[in-house]
C-alpha cells in the first residue's frame, strides 16, 4: 500500500497541467471565500495566519530536506526574501485587501491578465519574449474568460468602472507575476524546502503589520466561519497549491505555466453553478472551450 502510494505521488509529481489545474482550483476557492468572509477577517490577520499555518503543516514533512538544503538556500537569501514578499506577503495581502472592497465581476477579470504580468516580468528582468503560440494562446484564455465573466456580452465590458479594490487586486496579481518570473532562477532544493522559507518568510514580512492591526481594534471574528475558512486557507490554497503551482512551473517554466491561471474564473464560475444554483448558460460552454483551447496552445512547447 504504502510503495503504491509513493508510486501515485510520484506520478503526479511529473504531471505539470494537472498539478497546475489543481493551483488554480484552489485558489479560486480562496477568492470566493475570500470574498465570502471579508469584513468578518481582517486581511493582514488572515495573510498571516494562512503562512505559519502552511509551514506549520508542513514541517514536519519538510524538515529532513530543509536541514540538507538550508546551506544553499541561505546562500540565496535575497532572492528568498523577494520571494517570499512577492509571492506570499504582498500579493497575498492586497488581494484579500482588495476583495473587501472590489466586485466579483471585478476581480476576475482582473485575475485574467495574471498571465501578462507574468510576460512582463519575463521580458524586463531576463527579456524571455513570449513565443507566437504563447501570444496567441493567452490572448484565446482571455477572450474566453471575458466571455464568461461579462456572461457572453462583450460590449459590457465598457462599463466596468475601476476602484480602489480593483487596484489592489491588481497590485496583487502585478506582484504575482514577478514571483512566478523569478521562480525559474531559485536554488535547486526538495520542493518542500523552498515553500517552508517562504512561507516563513512570508509570514514574518506581514507579522509586524498582524500587530499592528490587532492593536487598531481590527480583529477577526471568535466563531466557527473564522475557523473553518482559516483552515481551508491554510490547507488549500496554501500548502497544497504553492506546492502544486512551484513544481508545475519548475517543470514546463513560467511562460507556459501562466495560462492555466485563467482556468481561475472558469473554476470559479462552476463553484457558482454548483454551490449557488446559478443555471449554466451557453456562454458558460463557449467561454470553457476558449479558455481550455488557448491553456492547451499556450503550454505547448
Amino acid at each position: 500500500m504504502i510503495a503504491l502510494s509513493r508510486k501515485a505521488f510520484g506520478w503526479l509529481t511529473d504531471q505539470p497541467y494537472l498539478l497546475l489545474s489543481l493551483t488554480s482550483l484552489f485558489w479560486a476557492g480562496n477568492i470566493v471565500l475570500a470574498r465570502a468572509v471579508a469584513g468578518h477577517i481582517p486581511p493582514v490577520a488572515m495573510s498571516c495566519v494562512r503562512w505559519i499555518g502552511a509551514m506549520l503543516v508542513l514541517l514536519p514533512f519538510a524538515w529532513p530536506y530543509l536541514r540538507r538544503d538550508w546551506p544553499k538556500l541561505r546562500k540565496h537569501w535575497v532572492l528568498m526574501i523577494v520571494l517570499s514578499a512577492t509571492g506570499f506577503a504582498i500579493n497575498n495581502v492586497l488581494s484579500y485587501w482588495g476583495l473587501q472592497y472590489t466586485q466579483a465581476l471585478n476581480a476576475l477579470l482582473l485575475q485574467s491578465s495574471g498571465p501578462l504580468f507574468v510576460a512582463l516580468w519575463s521580458l524586463l528582468l531576463f527579456g524571455v519574449r513570449l513565443t507566437w503560440t504563447q501570444a496567441i494562446g493567452i490572448a484565446l484564455s482571455l477572450l474566453g474568460v471575458l466571455t464568461i465573466i461579462l456572461r457572453g456580452d462583450l460590449l459590457a465590458l465598457a462599463g466596468i468602472e475601476l476602484n480602489r479594490g480593483d487596484l489592489m487586486v491588481a497590485g496583487a496579481l502585478c506582484a504575482f507575476g514577478m514571483y512566478s518570473a523569478l521562480m525559474p532562477k531559485r536554488p535547486v532544493t526538495h520542493p518542500l524546502s523552498l515553500i517552508i522559507v517562504t512561507t516563513g518568510g512570508g509570514a514574518l514580512l506581514l507579522l509586524p503589520f498582524a500587530v499592528a492591526e490587532f492593536a487598531a481594534g481590527i480583529r477577526p471574528s471568535a466563531d466557527w466561519i473564522t475557523t473553518a475558512s482559516m483552515a481551508y486557507v491554510v490547507i488549500f490554497p496554501s500548502a497544497l497549491a504553492y506546492l502544486c503551482f512551484n513544481r508545475g512551473v519548475a517543470l514546463i517554466g513560467p511562460n507556459r505555466s501562466a495560462p492555466f491561471l485563467h482556468l481561475m474564473p472558469v473554476f470559479g464560475s462552476v463553484m457558482a453553478i454548483v454551490l449557488l444554483g446559478e443555471k449554466p448558460e451557453l456562454f458558460h460552454l463557449a467561454g470553457y472551450a476558449m479558455v481550455i483551447a488557448g491553456v492547451f496552445i499556450a503550454a505547448r512547447r
